[in-house]
């Protein structure tokens, strides 16, 4: 099985028509990924290299059946694209676009939870979500991510980082572990979508045996989780918090990713997580070992 996404998803791409979202949107549909269609109400009628273009998200899945979006909208649409994914009736949107301004991440967050509690959003500044061999939705090469072998243990991945969701899925192809689903859930200080928020979805799905945590400084979504993986998780975690030897109050990056006043520390973020049980890597690579230590266990 698979968190999310899964052959059966049928995506519409929200800037098909646009460099970046052509460019995704045709790989991601020769990874196996069901892109159904494409918006620009200016280019309604149209096609991408197949791929038919409406005027809207709503008119695409009265058309197609879509059931997600991936917004590749340049950052000063994003707010109106992401509601306009909502009111078009998907339940899962990605948006990969990064510098969406935090206010109106803000909005849209609080406006979905309010008016549309059963939509997914997942980002902004995000690489998306991938569950090998099924669906790739965003910007995650997909070569560099096994598929989940049946009879074996296999893992599930969330991520704040982009980089580091890459090298996680590629330190698990290394060591030969197949990966259920790979969500980065973005670095911007309101993502749509949470380390809890996936870390329950990986404990429910009988096919992930364990789940890899990529963490990075600031904020407090990695001790939150790692109060969670106390309480609820029986599934192994294996962690890595990037920004070990950032200085405080030095933005690293991410809008998300800044300590202040001695909060939102690695070493802090190290210590929930050791307390709640989990095994903590130094490095990527690290971690990786310590993945294929717990699959030998499990």
């Amino acid at each position: 099985m698979a968190i999310f996404v899964d052959d059966k998803t049928k995506v519409v791409y929200q800037g098909l028509t646009g460099a970046q979202g052509k460019f995704y949107g045709l790989l991601n549909r020769d990874y196996g990924t069901q892109v159904v269609a494409g918006t620009n109400p200016k280019k309604a009628g149209s096609d991408v290299d197949g791929i038919p273009v409406y005027a809207s998200v709503a008119e695409a899945v009265a058309a197609t059946g879509a059931t997600a979006s991936c917004i590749f909208i340049p950052a000063p649409g994003v707010r109106d694209a992401v509601m306009e994914a909502a009111e078009g009736g998907v339940k899962l949107i990605v948006a990969i676009t990064e510098g969406v301004p935090a206010q109106d991440e803000a909005w849209f967050f609080n406006k979905l939870a309010q008016d549309f509690p059963d939509v997914r959003l997942l980002g902004p500044n995000c690489p998306g979500i991938i569950s090998p061999g099924k669906a790739n939705i965003g910007i995650t090469a997909g070569h560099i991510a096994k598929a989940p072998v049946e009879g074996q243990p296999n893992v599930g991945i969330v991520s704040r980082s982009g980089t580091l969701t890459y090298q996680a899925l590629y330190e698990l192809k290394l060591n030969d572990i197949g990966v259920t689903t790979c969500v980065g859930i973005g670095g911007d200080p309101v993502p749509g979508t949470s380390f809890i928020d996936c870390l329950a979805a990986f404990e429910a799905d009988p096919d992930t045996k364990a789940v890899m945590m990529i963490g990075e400084i600031g904020g407090s979504a990695e001790e939150e989780a790692a109060a969670f993986i106390a309480d609820k998780m029986t599934k192994p975690v294996v962690s890595y918090i990037a920004g070990v030897t950032a200085p405080a109050g030095k933005k690293m990056g991410h809008a998300g990713a800044i300590v202040s006043g001695g909060k939102g520390t690695a070493a802090a973020k190290q210590e929930a997580l050791i307390a709640a049980g989990v095994r903590i890597g130094q490095n990527p690579t690290e971690a990786g070992t310590l993945m294929v230590e717990v699959v030998k266990d499990l």
